[in-house]
């Protein structure tokens, strides 16, 4: 981590690769710890509150250590990586719950969906730095850490490419859910699955109006953030409630 903030800081990404190999190694470790706890528990991979933050920080940190491989906003590590140690943090902090072994349509179901959350959390990140590089620029404030970030066409380039592929994950995600989960709109599914269903229409509203109409700049951060919030709440949402509120 050290070493990425110096390269971000000195403006060397392209030339300093050296934060790569550490970030791979703390990726790896990162799964490595929860395959341990499959293996403690006998039972099926963790999908409860904690552990499901941890998997998608996991996530995030594998695609931004692949993004940077490419030498393209190896500046994502500076939230993610942090983020998937504190998140890590808490999951051990808090503890390991046994999970039943699922049925391996339902564990497609469950893996689509974290790297659906985790690839449109990516693109949340890149939706930030997107406005935050529009706001310095329009206000003529050129800030070292502006020297980080590639232009702001291909920011939004590689913001879009990212809304692709989680959208098409997303989809995915649902049709599995509609095809292998029972009760689907059952009393503790129910809004989770509208939640779930309304961001993958902003989301695609926000790829047709990219195809149509050429949307761009603050109106993609804003339908971005949008579609990014419906779907935490969703998931992550339902699950405070469930797990940590009412108990279940």
């Amino acid at each position: 981590m050290a070493m990425l903030v110096h390269a971000v800081a000195r403006d060397r990404l392209d030339a300093s690769r050296g934060w790569l190999w550490p970030a791979f190694g703390a990726v790896l470790l990162h799964a490595a710890y929860h395959l341990l706890v499959v293996r403690q528990t006998v039972g099926g991979v963790d999908m409860h509150f904690f552990s499901a933050l941890s998997l998608v920080s996991l996530g995030m940190a594998a695609m931004t250590t692949a993004v940077g491989a490419q030498g393209r906003m190896a500046g994502l590590g500076v939230v993610s990586f942090p983020l998937a140690a504190g998140l890590l943090s808490v999951y051990h902090v808090h503890g390991h719950a046994p999970s039943p072994a699922l049925d391996w349509r339902l564990q497609l179901h469950a893996w689509l969906a974290l790297l659906a959350y985790a690839t449109l959390a990516i693109a949340a990140l890149l939706a930030l730095m997107l406005w935050a590089q529009e706001r310095a620029l329009r206000r003529r404030e050129f800030h070292p850490w502006l020297r980080a970030l590639p232009p702001l066409t291909e920011l939004e380039e590689l913001l879009f490419r990212t809304i692709t592929v989680g959208f098409i994950l997303l989809t995915a995600t649902l049709l599995t859910g509609m095809l292998f989960v029972e009760n689907l709109l059952a009393q503790h599914l129910l809004h989770k699955t509208v939640l779930s269903v309304l961001s993958w229409l902003a989301f695609g509203g926000l790829l047709i109006g990219r195809w149509r109409y050429g949307w761009r700049g603050g109106r993609a951060v804003r339908w971005t953030l949008v579609a990014m919030a419906l779907l935490l709440l969703a998931f992550f949402g339902s699950k405070f409630v469930l797990e940590l509120v009412l108990q279940r």
